[in-house]
């Protein structure tokens, strides 16, 4: 199987924002230990501190799924599930 590359987008409520990325955080370290994952990292951005992405490699597509159903992302899902207005992931595979 194929590393799996995730790019995704979180666009937090503008009162929401602190909250949103208190919980992303939250999700860092424990992901890191996960089987299978080669590179997490949030991003902030610059000019709209409301959006929030992640840069993901995984080893493989069981390896994402294993994580979407961990403890800590299920937390996280329950944490903001009303602090955000959008959000996009997309799974990508490197073709060159």
């Amino acid at each position: 199987m194929s590393t799996v590359t995730v790019v995704a987008k979180i666009t937090a409520k503008s009162d929401a924002i602190e909250t949103v990325k208190t919980e992303l955080i939250k999700m860092l370290a424990a992901t890191l230990q996960e089987e299978g994952c080669m590179e997490y990292r949030l991003h902030q951005d610059n000019e709209n501190p409301a959006v929030f992405v992640f840069y993901e490699n995984w080893k493989n597509l069981t390896c994402l799924e294993q994580h979407m159903n961990s403890r800590h992302f299920q937390a996280y899902i329950a944490a903001v599930g009303d602090l955000i207005t959008d959000k996009a992931v997309h799974k990508l595979t490197e073709i060159f």
